[in-house]
């Protein structure tokens, strides 16, 4: 295989890697135990990670809006967590009736 192909052919699996998520996981480093209400007032969604992959700790991983950057909040936060979401939740529900 001549120069040129080599380098095109690493160039399409780098851009194949880079554009799943088959490249290198973002992992929670650390964890929050006290959240602001207020700052979980502005949760969109969440997800968990676990230990058990690629990441080292189990957390909580919040999207909030207007941030880029998830929170990364400790398992122990749950069902605060959940509260929050079922009040934010119906409180978009009611709004739009």
């Amino acid at each position: 295989m001549d120069l040129k192909a080599a380098v095109v052919v690493v160039c399409l699996c780098a851009v194949l890697i880079t554009s799943t998520k088959a490249g290198i996981p973002k992992c929670c480093i650390s964890t929050r135990k006290k959240i602001p209400t207020k700052l979980l007032l502005r949760l969109r969604t969440w997800d968990t990670q676990n230990s058990t992959g690629a990441c080292d700790i189990h957390a909580l991983v919040l999207y909030l809006k207007n941030r880029k950057s998830p929170v990364c909040a400790h398992p122990s936060m749950e069902g605060r967590v959940m509260d929050v979401w079922r009040r934010v939740r119906k409180n978009q529900m009611g709004s739009s009736i």
